[in-house]
């Protein structure tokens, strides 16, 4: 089975996905003029514009909401895998694909809020709106939104409370059933109370938990700093092949780097447009240039934290393509993951390192949950069309709290595995979704440009383009 698990890994995650996503953001990148650098400013004054109202959230919740979902165990699980399977140089290809995914981000998000409606009583979109209405294509979308529903209900959620449950685990003594039993009481809890509850709580945890998360790294970069431009330099000679201790594996750190750098800040991914869609903004790109900075929260910001306090203390293997280690500083038996961030933390305060990488995992991957349900609710909303049926919704809840609970007693084997298929199959359908979609919203940000210059607060008129099926963009003229 794990053997049939892994040729499925491979065929999805082939260097052709990993091209694509590359490509389609240099692509994006050009073609809409550095619209991640040109915006920088302005995406963070519209972090703090605009309220929610009875159907939608404001866009610093949906900010807060797609960075639940966006940080999570990838920002320490999967960026010490990054370098432990393709070296110091897997961090730059993380830096790489997160200011070129941005751009994707600006356009997928964008595209969520074009074609969100509301549905019972929310704001609802997300790639299979946008695809079955701007491409006009049922199967196309039904797929993406059965592949999502599936990742996210059921693959994905297991991953990140498997993390929690081996973190706190080895820190703190506590069996892995209790710690499978609380997560599910509070992850009940939250998610009965539907997207005004989520992204309630991820208005007020995440702000504090990257915040956390990233005053300890700055803290260990201040007890490091003659080292930092060692680091630096080490992170791009081994990611163009000039470390001789790296030499012959730039293609496992663009793989890698590329690869982690999609799981943790899902740009192009998919998922971050459900969350975009539901803040209530004057015109979409006003959400998509929100949802553009958060992929530089997620890598910039916290993965960073993470690469360089692992690096800083030297914390970390390097595998051998080809058997044994490259660099080994630990022993053998420590596998890349968590371990290798809580022995950098501990390597400066050893009296908390363990439980701080732990508590801080637990805050990351638990809000992660949280948006996953969001996105798993969001395309079974789709599914069910004009009909609501309750007991479909109550079926996802048991589902994923399931999912959860078996992620906290089971061994990570083939959960990560198939949390990546599940990430990869979900990036070849939206990449290729948006890539015929961004025109419709090159033609909208020039528009937002035009009002800017006029002096205008931007509001998007539908009346002005001849774009179908933009429901509730066209009731709202």
């Amino acid at each position: 089975m794990q053997q049939f698990i892994d040729q499925i890994y491979n065929i999805v995650w082939s260097d052709a996905l990993v091209y694509l996503c590359l490509l389609a953001g240099i692509y994006f990148t050009l073609r809409f003029r550095f619209p991640q650098l040109r915006y920088l400013r302005h995406m963070v004054q519209l972090l703090f514009k605009g309220n929610s109202s009875k159907r939608g959230i404001s866009s610093f919740q949906a900010f807060a909401l797609a960075i639940s979902g966006r940080v999570g165990t990838g920002n320490i699980a999967g960026v010490a895998t990054a370098i432990g399977m393709g070296g110091p140089g897997a961090v730059f290809w993380m830096w790489a694909i997160a200011f070129l995914g941005s751009s994707s981000a600006i356009i997928e998000a964008s595209l969520g809020q074009m074609y969100k409606e509301v549905k019972d009583g929310q704001y609802r979109g997300g790639p299979a709106f946008y695809i079955l209405k701007g491409l006009h294509s049922k199967v196309f979308a039904w797929a993406f939104a059965i592949v999502t529903i599936i990742s996210t209900g059921f693959l994905l959620p297991s991953v990140q409370s498997n993390s929690i449950s081996l973190a706190v685990h080895s820190s703190f003594g506590i069996s892995h059933h209790i710690i499978a039993v609380v997560l599910v009481l509070l992850l009940a809890f939250i998610i009965i109370g539907g997207v005004k509850r989520i992204s309630r709580v991820a208005e007020y945890v995440v702000p504090f938990m990257a915040g956390a998360y990233i005053l300890m790294a700055v803290v260990i970069m201040a007890l490091n700093f003659r080292q930092i431009p060692d680091v630096i330099a080490l992170i791009f000679n081994a990611a163009f092949n000039t470390e001789s201790a790296f030499g012959g594996i730039i293609g496992m750190a663009i793989s890698w780097g590329v690869k982690r750098g999609i799981y943790s800040n899902e740009a192009g991914q998919g998922t971050a447009p459900h969350a975009a869609s539901a803040a209530a903004v004057s015109h979409p790109i006003k959400q998509g240039l929100v949802q553009g900075f958060s992929v530089y929260v997620d890598t910039l910001f916290v993965c960073t934290a993470t690469a360089f306090m692992i690096l800083f203390t030297g914390q970390y293997n390097v595998a051998d393509p080809e058997g044994g280690f490259l660099v080994q500083n630990l022993g053998e038996k420590i596998q890349a993951g968590p371990e290798y961030t809580q022995l950098a933390v501990a390597r400066h305060f050893p009296m908390i390192g363990d439980s701080f990488v732990a508590i801080a995992l637990f805050f990351f991957a638990f809000t992660t949950i949280m948006a996953y349900y969001y996105i798993a609710e969001t395309n079974v909303s789709f599914v069910m069309g004009a009909s609501r049926n309750k007991l479909l919704i109550w079926a996802l809840r048991l589902l994923i709290l399931a999912s959860v609970y078996m992620g906290c007693i089971s061994t990570a084997e083939s959960a990560w595995t198939l949390g990546d298929i599940g990430v990869g199959i979900m990036a070849w359908l939206n990449v290729i979704a948006i890539i015929f979609l961004h025109n419709r919203v090159l033609v909208l940000l020039k528009d937002y440009e035009m009002q800017r210059r006029e002096g205008i607060d931007p509001v998007f008129d539908s009346s002005k383009y001849d774009f179908r099926r933009m429901d509730f963009w066209n009731r709202k003229k």
